[in-house]
């Protein structure tokens, strides 16, 4: 199905998301706690998918998300959190990534669809 890098604060959710993604059929390429650190690893990761948090403790994730399109422009970002995208106004919508996941949603064919959906955009 694809790469996909993990950037989230909670150790325990990377483990989680590792495992939902990778028994989906995704290949996990990395993972990183903060905002600097997703701009250190996700460009040399080949990451098709970046599952990015909005609550990072450095820096949001959509600041990240738009260097992001900088430095790994080929990466279909995909925002999470625990709050639902509503609770941002309209900051996903401007964000200018694929899509939004609530975490409690997380599934690799959640991830799938967002990935086609950006895809059939291109």
């Amino acid at each position: 199905m694809g790469g996909v890098f993990i950037v989230d604060d909670n150790a325990p959710f990377r483990t989680v998301a590792r495992a939902v993604l990778e028994s989906g059929g995704f290949r996990v390429v990395g993972e990183a706690a903060t905002g600097a650190a997703a701009m250190v690893g996700v460009p040399g990761s080949a990451a098709d998918v970046v599952l990015l948090d909005i609550g990072l403790p450095d820096v949001d994730g959509f600041r990240v998300a738009a260097q992001l399109r900088q430095v790994a422009p080929g990466a279909v970002v995909v925002l999470c959190s625990v709050r639902d995208a509503e609770h941002y106004g309209g900051a996903v919508e401007r964000a200018g990534v694929a899509g939004f996941l609530p975490k409690s949603l997380l599934s690799a064919a959640a991830v799938a669809r967002i990935m086609a959906g950006q895809d059939a955009r291109r």
